[in-house]
């Protein structure tokens, strides 16, 4: 999925800071990315991968604002305007709870959202909000005077850059974007979790070039190159598991075979081992000194590492377990 020769370049930027990067992304049309099951998912993840291996924050962003633009199509009722950056807030912990009201037909939403990455980025968000003791999603524009992210609520050294902290909102217009529950209950939920897993791949492989550049110029020794006959092995996994979910997804978009959150929380699974694999080995071959004397690795070490962590570990293998008992075995190798 990704070469070097793919990357995007700090030179397309004005701006060298991440809200910077997104803002010349979005005004040059490059966070428009194909739907899934379009025919073009595999294109989609790509690019993704791309942004992602030359800055993860960028990447994260990118991932969600795309997810968003996908969201609005299939179940909103407006579009991605030019040059808008959106963000998808759908962190749903026991407390806080936001909620949305009804008042003079109108929807308002009060409390505070947690985890509301790109914070003060982002020109719009997708939020989901508590109608009772059900969920909805809604469309906001964060420009509401209503809408102010917590200063000093996002305190994590990796994703520093991605201003994920907590947003308070006070009578803030919103928009429903669907019915109850269905931002959930849509196959394209499934398809648009494996955007995440295309990311985690392309800083992965990133921070794989580190002990890839090392190596080919023979500085290392035999047990620096077997951790990257590792961390290639792991990665053409993670890229061809990839590559089968974009064609069966492009091939079955309405999940009309009923395995699109199967074949997700697969592929995402096979692609945070691979990632963490890399993070593993190529510091286990490389040592310390790439995480003290090279800002960029050392920062996409730590942002990858925190990224990972929106996937729940065992929890979403615990589930990828009950989804997997409740079918066929198969082992086979298909025509």
């Amino acid at each position: 999925m990704q070469g070097r020769g793919d990357v995007v370049h700090d030179s397309i930027f004005r701006d060298d800071s991440v809200a910077g990067k997104l803002r010349d992304l979005a005004v040059s049309g490059q966070l428009a990315m194909p739907y899934p099951g379009s025919g073009g998912t595999l294109e989609r993840w790509r690019q993704l991968a791309r942004l992602s291996f030359e800055d993860t924050v960028v990447g994260r962003l990118a991932e969600a604002h795309a997810d968003a633009d996908a969201i609005l199509a299939e179940i909103g009722s407006r579009a991605v305007g030019p040059g808008e950056i959106w963000g998808v807030w759908a962190a749903e912990p026991p407390t806080p709870v936001l909620r949305a009201r009804m008042e003079s037909g109108e929807w308002l939403l009060d409390g505070r959202k947690p985890w509301c990455s790109g914070a003060t980025i982002c020109t719009h968000a997708l939020v989901t909000a508590r109608t009772g003791e059900r969920r909805r999603l809604f469309a906001v524009d964060l420009d509401h005077p209503g809408v102010r992210p917590v200063p000093d609520s996002w305190h994590a050294v990796g994703m520093r850059e991605s201003d994920s902290g907590a947003v308070d909102f006070t009578g803030v217009p919103a928009e429903p974007v669907g019915l109850p529950g269905e931002y959930l209950t849509r196959a394209g939920f499934w398809h648009g979790a494996i955007g995440v897993a295309a990311c985690w791949y392309g800083s992965a492989c990133a921070i794989a070039g580190a002990l890839h550049e090392r190596a080919g110029a023979g500085a290392v020794d035999d047990h620096a190159f077997a951790h990257l006959g590792a961390v290639t092995a792991t990665l053409h996994a993670a890229r061809v598991c990839l590559e089968n979910a974009a064609h069966g997804i492009d091939q079955d978009p309405d999940d009309g075979c009923g395995t699109a959150r199967l074949r997700a929380r697969t592929v995402r699974a096979v692609v945070e081992d691979a990632a963490t694999t890399a993070i593993d080995r190529v510091g286990r071959a490389l040592g310390a000194g790439p995480l003290c004397a090279d800002a960029a690795h050392a920062r996409r070490v730590a942002d990858l590492t925190v990224y990972l962590r929106q996937s729940h570990a065992e929890r979403d293998l615990a589930e990828l377990g009950r989804d997997r008992a409740e079918g066929e075995f198969r082992w086979q190798l298909r025509r």
